[in-house]
C-alpha cells in the first residue's frame, strides 16, 4: 500500500492499481451465449410484468 504523510501529520492510503491490459474481442460462440442470455432475460422480464399486471 502506498502511504504519504501531508505537513499537518494525516496519513493518506492508496490502494495498489491493478494492471491495466486491453480487452478483447468475443469469440463466435461467446456472442452467441450473449445473445441467449439476452433473450432469456428478455423474456423473464416481460413474463414478470405481464403477471404483475394481471394480478393487479
Amino acid at each position: 500500500m502506498y502511504t504519504t504523510i501531508n505537513e499537518e501529520g494525516i496519513l493518506n492510503n492508496y490502494a495498489t492499481e491493478p494492471q491495466m491490459y486491453q480487452s478483447q474481442y468475443p469469440s463466435q460462440y461467446e456472442q452467441r451465449q450473449y445473445a441467449l442470455q439476452g433473450a432469456f432475460a428478455t423474456l423473464l422480464v416481460t413474463t414478470l410484468v405481464l403477471v404483475a399486471f394481471a394480478v393487479s
